[in-house]
């Protein structure tokens, strides 16, 4: 027990080290989210070189309240009261992601030649393990499957923030506007938001840790009677860890593999990034919201990342959670449904 535990701590003062250091590089060279994309970067080399990398679970969920609470604490009482807004955005979202899943299902069946169960499990915009769940029934290939998600969401993080930074007009570092809390307040707030984390775990929300805990801070901070918040100091580990464990995941793909799959995965990912700028861009003409702001609300990548991405790049973290969660919870509802009429006319197919 105590040699296991030894193991996972030094694992991950490796993992935290490199992370800081791929944090402090971008960060130095003043490229948006630095902390969060540079750890990534840097331990997905790190990964891929044979280095054991890893970031415990029960940390894991730490970063996802403490980053919780940060993105609620972006929130403030009138964005509740635009969500009557919505609807059309929704519904273009709905569209959107059909369209997404459409493109990068094409790319990955016809250009890829991969069989139908695991192009269309490779195309779903998110949603990693309840894909892999539905992509096992159905005796898809999980590999091609992890891997293609895993690169789609690396190029998400790496290249999502400069390019709204280049089409937005924002400048590289933002910063939201939040009360300074005191320590004691902190505390207070991270353990009601490790409560709320908790129950949404438990009861099976997506992402529950970090939702759970968003919502506890966002009701606190948007009713405007609790101010809840993290001082940028306890910030910058969260966002290097949280990129760290992004990088992490390419511990079991070997550089053969990768290099293997890399550009489908890559063609496929362009398909569905160009999708969900269209998408963006018609709900940024039609309601005047900042374009960056709908891109990462459709982008087809985790709920997390693409939330907490909105908080550091000054947009409205409330309408990319709410839209993230919605695409979650539809994929959730439609993809059995699509599955069948997919694959019922391709299944276990291949056109190789």
């Amino acid at each position: 027990m105590g040699i296991t535990f030894k193991k996972s701590l030094v694992k991950l003062g490796i993992t935290a080290l490199v992370g800081g250091l791929g944090g402090t590089v971008f960060t130095w060279l003043g490229l948006p989210a630095g902390w969060l994309s540079g750890a990534m970067v840097a331990v997905a080399l790190v990964t891929l070189g044979g280095v054991s990398i890893g970031v415990p679970t029960p940390v894991r969920n730490a970063v996802f309240v403490a980053l919780g609470l940060v993105m609620g604490s972006g929130v403030q009482p009138d964005f509740l009261l635009r969500a009557s807004e919505w609807p059309l955005s929704l519904a273009i979202l709905a569209i959107t992601v059909f369209g997404i899943a459409c493109a990068s299902y094409a790319v990955l069946r016809y250009a890829g030649r991969w069989p139908a169960e695991t192009a269309l499990y490779g195309a779903v915009p998110g949603a990693l393990s309840f894909v892999m769940a539905l992509a096992a029934e159905r005796g898809a290939d999980l590999g091609r499957i992890a891997t293609t998600q895993t690169i789609r969401l690396l190029f998400l993080v790496a290249f999502l923030p400069m390019l709204i930074v280049g089409t937005s007009g924002l400048p590289a570092e933002t910063a939201n506007a939040v009360e300074r809390v005191p320590l004691l307040t902190s505390l207070i707030g991270l353990i009601l938001c490790a409560v709320g984390g908790f129950f949404a775990n438990r009861a099976g929300v997506p992402a529950g840790w970090m939702v759970g805990s968003f919502l506890i801070s966002m009701i606190g901070n948007g009713s405007g009677y609790v101010a809840m918040g993290l001082p940028e100091q306890l910030q910058i580990p969260c966002y290097i860890l949280l990129g760290s464990l992004i990088g992490s995941r390419f511990e079991s793909i070997t550089p053969r593999e990768l290099v293997r799959l890399t550009g489908i995965s890559v063609a496929a990912f362009a398909a569905g990034v160009l999708i969900a700028g269209l998408g963006a861009s018609i709900t940024s003409y039609l309601m005047d919201i900042p374009f960056g702001q709908a891109l990462l609300a459709y982008a087809p990548g985790g709920l997390e990342v693409m939330t907490l991405l909105s908080f550091m790049l000054d947009l409205d973290p409330i309408y990319v959670a709410v839209h993230q969660i919605f695409r979650f919870v539809s994929m959730a509802l439609l993809l059995p449904w699509i599955s069948v009429v997919i694959l019922g006319r391709e299944s276990r197919q291949s056109l190789s």
